[in-house]
């Protein structure tokens, strides 16, 4: 029972430690964060050459070069070029004709805040913003292949007037070399877009071509990212499953150059939206990960194919895809699959515990699509998972059932030994032989269960699905933080409640329950460990104040069940259920000694 209970609060204070490195480190970091990039760029308007460029091109001629500081607002820098029209189902924007750019995008489907009235998500901006963030592809010339689509070219619409689901638009452009550049672009219902480049010859001699593409962005997330969640640069460079990761702290440091590879994909992913291109899977391509400090910083994730040759009155056809929006489980999953893009359902950070993680949602989709409502589709996984683990759970409490029966023989052996540990020690192995008790068999199950419980709490966390759904009352986002407080009597006084204390009605309820479940085995006897138990509840309770509302509801739930499932092994092993005595204990006032 000593020590299992010393496992339980060594695992509560691990937890404790990261929820507090969250509280007390991240949050503050995010300022910090903020206000180091606004003297950064203000320091790079008055010296735009104050830093060498991060790291040579692919080849020494990928474009990317300098870029100059952005000033327009998004509504100007869009006015100001001609552009194809994008009006699909999922995707409204358009496409810069000067470079072929994507750079105009923004997701019908999801709004800014939970109120369906406010603006829809702008993923992709131009260069002349200030969030300038644009997907680009073009080509690099050999010597006699004249001036080749760059970021400067200026392309003619050819066919189709607006791209949508059922109409692709085509772009061309000839040069002075006899080159004709046909681009056919196409999307779907989603957020894939296919983009065929022919390369026709009408030229005398044989020319080769390179084709390049580029994710670039200005910005980091306004939010600094965490332990649990990967935003940043990505890809599966090659044919296999390998996942490539980078932070942005990490590049703004070292530029990351990959192995050539053929096959695979890359780019930039946020915490539920991402771009992404995947290369013609036919030609081997360098790539990298970098950061630009050259008049407007930037970062940039890019490839370079193998050069192409084109014999005269010859064409080639390149296939290249690219995925910019929300980072739909169902779709990408579908992604992977229908065009056999290796790896592509990484793009979602199911983590290190990938093989659980990825199940775990695949189950709570199936609730949320049986029941409608997210939030009870969390609650009805952990029923699940509790009943997955209840046979485990048997096999703890019976081990804690057999070390209780046997403390009335291990007082006597502590009383016989006295300060004798070794002997003591190898007295108590004979006990645990002789009644055949295994002293640490109620640990295992707590390590099996640690991962899956880890699991869930990540889908909670990561998956888009649950961004702005509701769950019942006053919880109308599950990612964002029960949004009441005590502080203001949960909305009664007319003021906002400081963040550092805010605290809403589930995180208390969560809490409540925190006390409960630790209430259901003695109090320990040491002093500093029954100081943890009484004061880890509260400071728990702080501590999850600001997480979004379905993680608190889970971790409340959960609490619920374990009180639940532990007093029904605990009645079925004949173990006495200390919840009522041990709350009696809190409330009774003690008796002062006697003199």
């Amino acid at each position: 029972m000593e020590n299992n209970r010393n496992y339980l609060i060594a695992i509560a204070l691990s937890v404790l430690v990261v929820l507090g490195w969250q509280f007390f480190y991240m949050n503050p970091r995010i300022e910090a964060q903020k206000h180091a990039e606004q003297l950064k760029q203000a320091e790079m308007a008055k010296n735009p050459a104050a830093k060498p460029v991060a790291g040579a091109a692919v080849s020494g001629a990928l474009p990317g070069g300098v870029q100059a500081q952005a000033a327009e607002s998004r509504e100007d820098a869009i006015a100001k070029t001609a552009r194809v029209e994008i009006d699909t189902k999922a995707l409204a924007g358009s496409i810069n004709l000067t470079g072929a750019r994507l750079d105009d995008l923004r997701l019908k489907g999801y709004h800014e805040t939970v109120d369906k009235t406010s603006p829809i998500i702008s993923l992709l901006n131009p260069a002349d913003t200030k969030d300038g963030y644009f997907a680009e592809l073009g080509f690099i010339g050999g010597d006699k292949a004249g001036a080749v689509p760059g970021p400067n070219t200026v392309w003619t619409v050819k066919g189709g007037e607006k791209l949508t689901e059922t109409t692709p638009v085509t772009l061309t452009y000839t040069n002075d070399a006899g080159l004709t550049f046909s681009r056919k672009i196409s999307v779907d219902d989603h957020y894939m877009f296919t983009v065929e480049d022919t390369v026709s010859n009408a030229g005398s001699a044989d020319v080769s071509v390179a084709p390049y593409g580029r994710i670039t962005r200005y910005n980091k997330p306004a939010v600094a990212s965490t332990y649990v969640l990967h935003e940043g640069f990505l890809g599966v460079i090659g044919a296999g499953n390998s996942l490539s990761e980078a932070k942005y702290a990490a590049i703004e440091k070292e530029n990351e150059t990959n192995p050539k590879a053929t096959g695979g994909w890359l780019g930039i992913t946020d915490k539920y939206w991402a771009a992404t291109i995947v290369p013609d899977q036919k030609l081997a391509y360098d790539s990298r990960f970098s950061h630009f400090t050259d008049g407007q910083a930037r970062f940039q994730a890019d490839y370079k194919n193998d050069a192409v040759s084109i014999a005269p009155g010859q064409s080639t056809t390149l296939k290249t895809l690219l995925f910019a929006g929300a980072k739909e489980v169902p779709v990408i999953d579908k992604y992977e699959t229908s065009y056999s893009i290796p790896g592509f359902d990484r793009l979602i950070d199911w983590g290190w515990f990938y093989f659980l993680t990825k199940p775990m949602f695949k189950l709570m989709d199936f609730f949320f699509r049986q029941v409608g409502n997210f939030g009870v589709a969390i609650l009805l996984t952990t029923i699940v998972v509790k009943a997955l683990f209840f046979p485990l759970a048997s096999k703890q409490y019976a081990s804690m059932a057999n070390m209780k029966r046997m403390q009335p023989k291990m007082e006597e052996l502590k009383a016989k030994f006295g300060d004798d540990k070794m002997a003591l020690q190898q007295a108590m192995m004979a006990l645990y032989k002789e009644e055949k008790i295994n002293p640490v068999a109620g640990c295992w199950p707590l390590l099996f269960q640690i991962p899956v419980f880890f699991s869930l709490y990540k889908v909670i966390y990561i998956t888009i699905e649950m961004r702005h759904a509701p769950f019942f009352g006053w919880i109308r986002d599950l990612s964002a933080p029960d949004p009441t407080s005590i502080v203001n009597l949960f909305g009664l006084l007319p003021f906002e409640a400081p963040a550092i204390v805010h605290l809403g009605v589930w995180p208390i309820i969560m809490g409540f329950t925190m006390f409960l479940q630790m209430r259901m085995n003695p109090t320990p006897p040491d002093p500093t460990q029954a100081m943890l138990f009484n004061w880890m509840p509260l400071v728990f309770t702080f501590m999850l104040g600001s997480f979004p509302a379905g993680l608190v509801i889970y971790w409340a739930w959960n609490n619920s069940l374990s009180v639940l499932q532990q007093s029904i092994i605990m009645k079925r092993h004949g173990v006495e259920i200390e919840l009522f005595k041990n709350l009696k204990g809190v409330f009774r006032p003690k008796e002062k000694p006697s003199k």
